[in-house]
């Protein structure tokens, strides 16, 4: 049995699921933000709690906001704050008593897609989280690419591409820069492009269902979608990818999938463009799922 714990800023969800993948148990709770003992602890009473329900012991997988620091082993670049600086992974496993394995949520999404998702049998997936942040992460031949810095797949803290005069110098970014693909693709960058069209202040979710009934909302999406392909573009230039999956709270949009390959090629460095575009078939649990999956079948590997 592998369990799968996705640690997120207002929620900790886990899953167990048997060895074929079927979903034996799953629980979620709210996250102790700002307290960085509180969420080890709910961690560890959520792995314990299914187990004891379950009435069998499983690995651990993790996945995580951020990533740990190949210099000094801590979490670094996590949006949830209170974890930067820490050895999240020790501090569990000291807590629990077992080792466990964590990564990026975005790598966790990827590994989902690529084991039994919508990119299930492709050699190179990448996947992008669109929500509260923007991350990607990226798997070769069913396995997570974390890179030397452990950053690979981090597209959203590049600058966006082709930038228009308008887009510039973008946003203020919370890693310390301006212009970076999270600030006009994540939930904010969205309205706060609809407020620049309008002067009025509307949810990300309110923006795309007001789109059946309204110009500006419709426009605000459009922008939304060349931007979005301007950035994946960029993605297919470098990692030229088979599959690349959406996932996150955006990528429930239907508009912005309308005519999105035919953008991304028109600004791809090729002739024409077979990657695939699809959204997570796992929806929402495709961080937990992979990181139950980032134990093998062998948990001895």
């Amino acid at each position: 049995m592998r369990l799968g714990v996705d640690l997120g800023g207002t929620k900790i969800e886990i899953i167990a699921l048997d060895d074929d993948g079927t979903t034996l148990a799953r629980e979620r709770v709210s996250t102790p933000v700002g307290d960085y003992d509180g969420t080890i602890r709910a961690i560890g009473d959520l792995a314990r709690g299914v187990e004891g329900r379950l009435g069998r012991t499983g690995t651990i997988g993790i996945a995580m906001p951020g990533a740990f620091s190949a210099r000094t082993g801590l979490v670094k670049n996590a949006n949830s704050v209170v974890l930067n600086g820490k050895p999240l992974d020790r501090d569990i496993e000291a807590h629990l008593g077992r080792a466990v394995r964590m990564e990026n949520d975005a790598n966790c999404l990827a590994l989902s897609e690529a084991v039994d998702g919508a990119a299930a049998g492709a050699s190179v997936v990448f996947a992008v989280i669109l929500g509260t942040g923007v991350g990607g992460g990226l798997v070769v031949d069913g396995k997570v690419v974390t890179g030397r810095n452990r950053i690979a797949g981090e597209w959203g803290h590049n600058p966006l591409p082709w930038p228009q005069p308008d887009e510039l110098p973008g946003p203020a970014c919370y890693c310390g820069k301006t212009g970076c693909i999270e600030t006009f693709l994540s939930g904010a960058g969205l309205a706060r492009a609809y407020a620049a069209l309008t002067q009025r202040t509307l949810a990300a979710h309110d923006i795309a269902a007001a789109a059946t009934r309204e110009a500006d909302a419709r426009a605000t999406l459009a922008t939304y979608q060349d931007r979005l392909a301007r950035g994946l573009a960029s993605v297919v230039n470098i990692v030229d990818p088979d599959v690349i999956v959406l996932g996150g709270g955006l990528s429930n949009i239907d508009a912005i999938y309308e005519g999105l390959l035919e953008r991304i090629a028109s600004y791809a460095f090729s002739d024409a463009l077979a990657t695939r575009v699809e959204r997570a078939r796992h929806g929402d649990s495709s961080g937990v799922r992979g990181a139950a999956w980032l134990w093998p079948a062998d948990s001895s590997k």
